[in-house]
């Protein structure tokens, strides 16, 4: 079966991703939460953890060395901070950048090869703060436009080689993000107007399902009422 690496697997979208593409492809589960990416494992078959730091290059390295071909790079990890640019100090600009820019571009550098050998899919979860930028969310509305143009590069760059690169720019999406995202802004939770993660993930399947002849360069959604 085809290989999909996904990163912040063990929860959320990436999560709802592993399970979404169980059983078309072998999974490796990315994130730092080891008992969470065992336990998801124990319940797809053919995946395994992949407890990597993602913000360090060394332990990168030796981790994507043994991969000779990456069909499928699903990139879900991610952090978000939200306040005002007074309350942003250069600290955390750096940590949310190390996570959602830097370590996206480390991680699919060292897997070009692989990803080429393949014509693999990269796929970057992006955000709807990747598209417009409010108040509050400074740094990382940032850090996904920077994804954006990441996403826009690489795909230039590498369409000749066979790669696809798809950019998914959901909306407010129930994860344990975005409740530390509502308890910073000071609002209610209310998970019933926001995307389920499993929704995102079908996104993510169908764009990874594309014939080869289409690729799929980006995907906005956003929740709707279910009547």
């Amino acid at each position: 079966m085809p290989l999909a690496l996904i990163t912040g697997a063990s929860r959320g979208i990436g999560a709802a991703t592993a399970r979404t593409l169980a059983g078309t492809h072998s999974l490796l589960l990315g994130g730092r939460d080891l008992p969470a990416l065992q336990a998801l494992a124990e319940e797809l078959p053919d995946a395994r953890p992949w407890p990597v730091e993602l913000t360090d290059p060394t332990a990168l390295a030796a981790a994507t060395s043994g991969l000779s071909t990456v069909d499928v790079l699903v990139h879900s990890a991610g952090v978000a901070r939200v306040g005002p640019l007074t309350a942003a100090p250069a600290d955390l600009w750096r940590g949310i950048y190390e996570i959602n820019v830097v370590a996206v571009a480390e991680l699919t550098r060292l897997l070009l090869p692989a990803l080429r050998a393949a014509k693999g899919h990269v796929v970057l979860v992006n955000s709807g703060a990747g598209r417009s930028a409010n108040p509050g969310w400074g740094p990382y509305a940032a850090s996904k436009f920077a994804l954006r143009a990441y996403a826009d590069v690489l795909r230039g760059e590498e369409e000749s080689a066979g790669i696809r690169v798809t950019s998914v720019y959901p909306g407010r999406t129930d994860t344990d993000m975005q409740r530390t995202v509502r308890a910073d802004e000071g609002g209610e939770y209310q998970p019933e107007r926001y995307l389920r993660p499993e929704s995102v993930a079908e996104a993510i399947r169908a764009a990874i399902a594309a014939t080869p002849d289409a690729h799929p360069t980006e995907l906005d959604l956003r929740s709707r009422p279910v009547r």
